[in-house]
Formats: C-alpha cells, structure tokens, sequence
C-alpha cells in the first residue's frame, strides 16, 4: 500500500518503449497512485495522449500554454504537488538536456521544478546508452541525487541485443513500493559495504578465488540507500552495476586492495556490512611471468594469511558504530558463525549454509539465521536477496535506535 495516495508526475519522452507507459500508468492506478502525465512533443509520435488521459483520468500536459486559449500548464505548480516524478522512458536527447538545464519542453521546467524525488528510465539502443556523453550525463543526474532506473539487457528496437531496454513497468513500481515504505529511516547515516569476492594472483593469468557473484552486497547496499543512507561500496571483481545514485561505487581486486580501503574509511562510517567473500589467503610469490606446466612434477603453491577486515574494524570500532558480518558455512555452521561474531567484535552475523538449497554464491535467492552476541538468533526462510537485504537492514535499524 506504499503507492496508495501517492502523487506522480510521469513523464514520457519519444522512444518506442512509450508502449510501456501505457503499462506503467495502469500499475500506478491500481496501486491507488494519482498520475499527472507530461509528455515531451516527440513522446506523442509513439503513444497518443488520448490513450494515457483515458488511463489516468487527466488531461496530458505537453505544451507550455493551450492552443486554444492560451492557459499556461504551470511546471512550478506540478513540481510542488507531486510525491515523485517518473521519467519512463527517458531517452538520451532527454537525459541530456536534464543533466545540462536545456529546458526547451514542458517535461524538462517540470523536472527542474521537482521538489520531489525523481525516478529515470532510460530507454536507448546499446551503443547510445554506452556512449560516453551518455554516461557522462547519467552520472552527472545521479550527483544531483536522481534515482536511475538502470535499463535491461535484451533486444532492441534496432534488432540489435544489449544494454538499453527499459526497465519494466512491474520492476520500476517495485523500486517505487521499496522507496516510499522505507522512506529516509536511514537519512544522514553512512554506511559501508562490502561485496563480491576478491582474486590473489598467482602470475599474470592465474589467480586464487571464490564463487561470489556479489548479489547479496549489492542488494544490502541498494536497500541501504533507498532508505537515505550515503553508501560507500566496495566490490571485488564483480558483474554488476548499481542503481541508486546515492551508492558510490569503489572497485578492489585483490584482500589487500580491499582492507586498505575499508580501514581508511571506517572511522566516518556509522554502519559496515562486511558481505563480501574475501580470500582466507594469498600467495607469498607472484610470478611475474606465466608459471609454465610441468609434466611430472607437482605444482606447490605457500599461502600466507590475508589481513582480516572484520578483526581489524571491530578492534577499532567506536562506540555507536555497527558492524554487521557474514559467514558462509559448511559444517557446525552455528558454533563457527558464533565464535566469529565474539572474537571479531562484531554486532550480528549473518549465517550462511553450503548445505541449504537456493542460499550461498551465484543465486538469486538467500535463506539466512542472524546470531546475536547475547547468544539469541532469528531464522528467516528461504527468499529473493532484495527481501533478505532488508530482512538485515531491519535488524541495523533497530540497533541505531537502541
């Protein structure tokens, strides 16, 4: 009931993914949202304003002033009512403008009238979206604190397949739902995760890993930040991309590359989730050249410990801190879980089991107990890594009121 009574302004730009406003219209409708549409001139090639005034039950505004009488659509008014304006789709000539005030069309005054948060979509062929001046502006609309709706991978009006799709509609009302049922609990916290796993090189093509994909740092930090907290996260090798714009992304490959840059942040932080899966050890030597196969003879690799993030930032944590870790096991998964949580000094750990069907490294879904250091514990079922990001969150919330 999140959207309920909700105010959105919509907005609609010219690209063949217009089709899909007609969906996203519809959602918010029956979400109990009340929807303003305004539409870029181009917008109205591809979807007619008939067709989203029937929907919303409101005149679309897409020029400055009425031709018949010369009403003027006041965008500072629209700015001031909604509780969110979506741009879906926003193409590159829109995203563009945005990020560089051309405010030659009423959808663009509107948005740099917004006093609400506003929500892209953007919607292109892959190599637009990948061109620099494109993601040039993205980035320059996610430091004024825009919401991007990152586009799916997929095919493509140009019959090509990439990265350009726009997001569908059930998705970004998703983001919405998240967005507005967390609101700002976590404004003016910062907060550090870490994610992925991270590579030891053994010579210049070869190195020591894990399974992680990353998935369960990246859905923390996105619950993080959707509910106004500044995220710093910092990711070994990973495919993935963020969405929020209040994430800042840093990326790390090896241990030690990642507890430099964990340890020289910590003390600003107010909360760290330490997710990520690093490596237990590294090789004392890097071979500068390919180590070569040898028929006969064994390969003998000496490993030596890496730096443990989790010990280091518990020994140095300040009172009002909150540290949250994780441990992925496979056998006595509570004793070790537990005696991790003490001996690292850490506020709860998230427990992990190899042996659980759908949990651990690659999956979508994560089925998770979290240990307290009064020995109590919450057991959660099986779910999507977004349901169990906030499952934890909720528990870092608690403890920042406590």
């Amino acid at each position: 009931m999140s959207l309920k009574g909700k105010k959105i302004v919509l907005g609609i730009t010219g690209s063949i993914a217009a089709y899909k406003a007609a969906y996203l219209t519809r959602a918010l409708i029956r979400k109990g949202s009340e929807v303003q549409v305004v539409m870029t001139p181009a917008g109205k090639e591809f979807i007619t304003p008939v067709t989203l005034s029937a929907l919303t039950g409101k005149p679309v505004v897409s020029e400055f002033f009425t031709a018949n009488d010369g009403t003027w659509h006041s965008h500072v008014d629209l700015g001031l009512w909604a509780d969110a304006m979506i741009i879906a789709p926003a193409t590159a000539s829109t995203i563009g403008k945005m990020a560089n005030g051309i405010a030659d069309n009423m959808l663009i005054t509107t948005y740099l009238s917004m006093k609400a948060p506003v929500f892209i979509a953007p919607a292109m062929d892959l190599d637009m979206y990948a061109h620099p001046s494109t993601q040039r502006n993205i980035n320059t609309l996610k430091s004024f604190k825009n919401h991007i709706i990152e586009p799916a991978t997929g095919f493509l009006a140009s019959k090509l397949e990439g990265k350009g799709r726009m997001e569908e509609p059930d998705e970004i009302i998703k983001q919405l739902e998240i967005f507005f049922s967390k609101g700002d609990s976590l404004s003016k916290k910062k907060v550090l995760i870490t994610a992925g796993p991270t590579y030891e090189k053994l010579d210049p093509v070869r190195y020591i890993g894990n399974y992680s994909s990353g998935k369960m740092g990246f859905a923390l930090a996105e619950a993080c930040a959707s509910r106004g907290a500044d995220v710093v996260l910092i990711t070994g090798p990973v495919n993935l991309s963020v969405k929020h714009s209040s994430i800042q992304r840093i990326n790390v490959e090896s241990a030690d590359q990642m507890y430099q840059k964990v340890t020289g942040i910590f003390q600003d932080m107010d909360v760290a989730i330490l997710c990520a899966a690093v490596a237990d050890y590294k090789p004392v030597v890097f071979s500068k050249n390919k180590i070569k196969r040898k028929e006969k003879e064994p390969m003998l690799i000496e490993l030596t410990p890496n730096p443990d993030i989790a010990a280091t930032l518990g020994k140095i944590k300040k009172k009002g801190q909150i540290i949250a870790g994780f441990a992925l096991e496979t056998d006595n998964e509570e004793e070790n879980a537990s005696g991790k949580l003490k001996k690292k000094n850490l506020d709860f750990i998230v427990l992990n089991s190899m042996n659980d069907s759908g949990a651990g490294f690659k999956t979508d879904t994560n089925k998770i107990t979290i240990l307290f250091p009064d020995n109590s514990k919450k057991d959660f079922p099986l779910k999507s890594k977004t349901d169990v990001a906030n499952d934890i969150v909720d528990e870092i919330e608690q403890l920042l009121i406590q």
